[in-house]
């Protein structure tokens, strides 16, 4: 596929080539990938009906794990329809304004499931060292407060990145982006002219998103830990570790990914360029994709009500 050396204003019209170098296979890279996509899609769903119909379920920690579903199904629905597209139907091109829209929701709804992973770390913490206290802390209009804060947080720390590149950076000596979906980076570095802001913004948000969330989650759990030592009994110590195991694994798997695939990409110059592509849709897909299967098999609650569901 050819590259065009001539500056445009304003492309109306970008291509996503997919996984550059390996064109010829994403057929059947396709598949697993929507493999994984239908089993996240339906996994996070089952989470949702269950939450929804069984009241012994309206609690905080399960109802911030479905805001998780949520989030998981809608960032999943903005990335792989499209990324199936380019690989099953040789559909690359995207508007610059679509283009844009659908960087826009990425990263707001990886900001959201952040906020969301913190939210969960308080809850578990004030579940944890101050029980008593759990019910009148987390009230459901706390609840509703959270969510509305963690939305609104990531979405305007995103949307910035719009602005900066729909009015500060109009001209392009590419159009062609050489990744399987409309990620900041690879927009900006498309530009040409002065990509320096867009480059710094970018990791502000990226620092005041991941690292600031992950610096509570983190304190939350030295918190936590420290506070189910202290516990007399072997039983209640167990007991409150495994309300937060599936937390935990969450956690680690999601803010693993995110730094892996951050320093990759920024460190890595060295990788091959498919190896960054592919890690970076690994990240999008394998959280939503693991994590009805990791509350499903750590929380017995959720484990008790979906036998009841294929049993009824």
């Amino acid at each position: 596929m050819s590259i065009s050396n001539i500056t445009v204003f304003m492309p109306s019209v970008l291509t996503l080539i997919g996984i550059p170098g390996l064109e010829s296979v994403q057929c059947w890279i396709g598949v697993p990938f929507c493999i994984m996509y239908l089993i996240a899609m339906i996994g996070n769903s089952l989470l949702l009906i269950i939450i929804k119909s069984e009241p012994s379920l309206h609690e905080p920690m399960y109802i911030f794990l479905g805001m998780l579903g949520v989030t998981d199904i809608a960032l999943l629905t903005s990335v792989v329809p499209k990324m199936l597209g380019i690989f099953w139907f040789h559909i690359p091109e995207i508007y610059f304004d679509s283009c844009l829209l659908q960087m826009w929701l990425i990263h707001t709804f990886q900001g959201i499931e952040s906020g969301i992973l913190l939210a969960m770390a308080l809850d578990r913490y004030v579940a944890v060292c101050y029980p008593l206290r759990h019910a009148a802390i987390f009230t459901p209009h706390l609840i509703s407060q959270i969510a509305s804060v963690v939305t609104l947080r990531a979405a305007l720390l995103v949307a910035p990145c719009l602005v900066l590149i729909k009015f500060r950076l109009q001209f392009y000596h590419k159009t062609v982006i050489s990744h399987s979906y409309c990620e900041h980076m690879a927009i900006v570095k498309l530009a040409a002219g002065n990509i320096q802001v867009n480059k710094i913004y970018g990791l502000f948000v990226a620092f005041n998103i991941a690292v600031f969330d992950l610096s509570f989650i983190t304190l939350s759990y030295i918190q936590i830990f420290i506070t189910v030592f202290r516990l007399p009994q072997k039983e209640a110590r167990l007991k409150a570790f495994n309300t937060c195991i599936a937390h935990i694994c969450v956690f680690l798997q999601f803010y693993f990914l995110a730094f892996f695939s951050f320093f990759a990409h920024r460190f890595g110059s060295h990788i091959p360029t498919f190896i960054h592509i592919l890690i970076s849709s690994i990240y999008l897909l394998v959280p939503p994709f693991l994590n009805p299967f990791i509350y499903g098999a750590k929380m017995k609650q959720i484990r008790i009500q979906m036998v009841k569901m294929f049993h009824s």
